[in-house]
């Protein structure tokens, strides 16, 4: 005999029978939605967090909490935030493809110097992210003067290569004369010394990454770093003076496009040198 009522009317689920489960709708643009139990009717105009803004044929506009209470089509639905898009692979400053999750490896015995406090925050701040991937130390050198005396002290050899970025390295200088010398030493063959051509680290920033013509020309007779200061009517009485210029400038370098070319293809050529197997 067929029982009407069911068997077991305190059985789990007796509440749902027959009731129609609504659909979840990912919530999009343009979606033409109701509100149930009123006469509004809009399309999807926005999502505002947990929110949904509707906008009539009349062009008004109210926003209602996502979840149920909506039909689509006459049929009741479940609005639903919109599946976040997948990002893409992300890069460092330096233009490079950043690994997902990735660490930093256990320093190499290689390195690099860089001479200048100055210089040493600009290859920090554009390829720390890559050097820590690698495994490669960077170390302020105070001077270039000084390299021939830490390298006697940490001979390098085959599995400890050194690179070194000097300042101002232009023919017939006193840099150029040292890093000669050194590399026809005994040092010489695990030892990469580069530079660029500018009178000053600050230089290898782009003058469009500032927001400024060119660097401006300073006469001779005046310090170059106070005579930039005073061109650009920055203060330059203390050496307090342009340390804040100096932190003015590095927070315009955002990726290496804010550099020159000149000093981006050094960096990499060190960074190559000193992580060979």
């Amino acid at each position: 005999m067929d029982d009407r009522y069911g068997t077991d009317v305190l059985a789990r689920g007796w509440r749902d029978a027959g009731r129609i489960t609504p659909a979840e709708v990912a919530t999009s643009a343009d979606l033409v939605v109701e509100v149930a139990g009123s006469d509004f009717v809009g399309a999807v105009t926005r999502i505002d967090g947990m929110n949904v803004e509707l906008e009539d044929r009349f062009g008004k506009r109210r926003l209602f909490p996502l979840g149920g209470g909506f039909l689509v089509d006459g049929k009741p639905v479940v609005l639903k935030a919109p599946a976040a898009a997948p990002k893409g692979r992300t890069r460092t400053a330096s233009g490079s493809f950043a690994a997902a999750d990735q660490r930093a490896r256990t320093a190499r015995a290689s390195r690099i110097f860089v001479e200048g406090k100055h210089d040493a925050e600009l290859v920090e701040k554009v390829w720390g992210a890559d050097l820590r991937a690698e495994g490669v130390v960077v170390e302020f050198l105070e001077g270039v003067d000084l390299l021939e005396e830490k390298l006697d002290a940490e001979p390098p050899t085959a599995e400890r290569r050194y690179g070194v970025l000097v300042d101002h390295l232009v023919p017939n200088s006193k840099e150029s004369r040292i890093a000669e010398k050194i590399a026809r030493g005994r040092h010489g063959a695990h030892v990469r010394i580069v530079g660029h051509p500018f009178v000053d680290v600050w230089q290898c920033v782009t003058p469009r990454a500032l927001g400024i013509a060119a660097w401006p020309e300073v006469p001779r007779g005046i310090e170059w770093k106070v005579g930039v200061c005073r061109a650009l009517g920055w203060p330059a009485e203390e050496q307090a003076d342009t340390a804040r210029a100096w932190q003015h400038i590095l927070s315009k370098v955002i990726t290496f496009r804010d550099l020159e070319p000149a000093l981006l293809g050094r960096v990499e050529e060190l960074i190559d040198f000193v992580t060979v197997p």
